[in-house]
């Protein structure tokens, strides 16, 4: 599989199958990610790999925290802008109602919604997990850098015909995931990422996410 290859077909997966990642392989792509661009080579990413019963564990006391807690606790950053508007806005509503319309849930099917919401928390049958964070004084750049890492493990996983989903919703209860990866107070919790493979006749890994043109975000001069 080529770049180009594995930025098409690469997509956020909700649905996997039930089959077991091998561990050298994640090493595998973890290595070679190692390799992404970061600004001064400071490579401000740090993650925890989890799976098995340690993942169980995490499910479970998240479940019980959304419960108690179920529009978020301690989170540590907005996953969105309130000022989110216009075409921004519109993109972010229009992803969602494409999936929910994929599997048939209406409008105004709260319960069915917050079912699927839910599912988040199983990482939708993924059995790893990579929960990624950084140190709390790290800026923009810095969290740049920790995207493009991200990004780079994402296309690697594809090469070796494995998925994903980036999950921030798990930043919801940032201060709490932290406590469950024994991660300090120093550092701020990010996203998740399931990491599996794909269900490729489910439905809500198959309804198209439509992308805008170019001309709408990109700017040539003098070319």
């Amino acid at each position: 599989m080529n770049v180009t290859e594995a930025v098409k077909s690469r997509r956020s997966i909700r649905q996997f199958i039930d089959k077991p990642v091998d561990r050298s392989v994640i090493d595998r792509v973890l290595v070679t990610a190692q390799r992404a661009p970061s600004g001064g080579n400071t490579q401000p990413w740090s993650a925890v790999v989890v799976g098995g019963d340690e993942l169980a564990r995490i499910a479970a006391a998240i479940k019980a925290k959304a419960q108690a807690a179920p529009m978020g606790e301690g989170a540590e950053y907005a996953i969105y802008p309130k000022e989110l508007d216009g075409r921004y806005e519109e993109q972010r509503r229009g992803v969602g109602k494409a999936m929910f319309d994929a599997i048939g849930l209406e409008r105004g099917d709260g319960a069915g919604r917050i079912t699927q919401m839910a599912k988040n928390w199983d990482s939708f049958g993924a059995p790893v997990q990579l929960f990624t964070y950084t140190r709390k004084y790290m800026g923009p750049p810095q969290w740049s850098d920790m995207g493009m890492w991200l990004q780079t493990v994402m296309l690697l996983l594809r090469e070796e015909g494995l998925d994903s989903c980036a999950q921030e919703i798990w930043a919801m209860y940032g201060t709490y995931m932290r406590e469950l990866l024994g991660v300090d107070d120093d550092h701020i919790f990010f996203c998740g990422m399931a990491i599996g493979y794909r269900d490729a006749d489910d439905p809500i890994n198959n309804f198209d996410v439509s992308r805008v043109p170019i001309s709408e975000n990109v700017k040539f001069l003098g070319l």
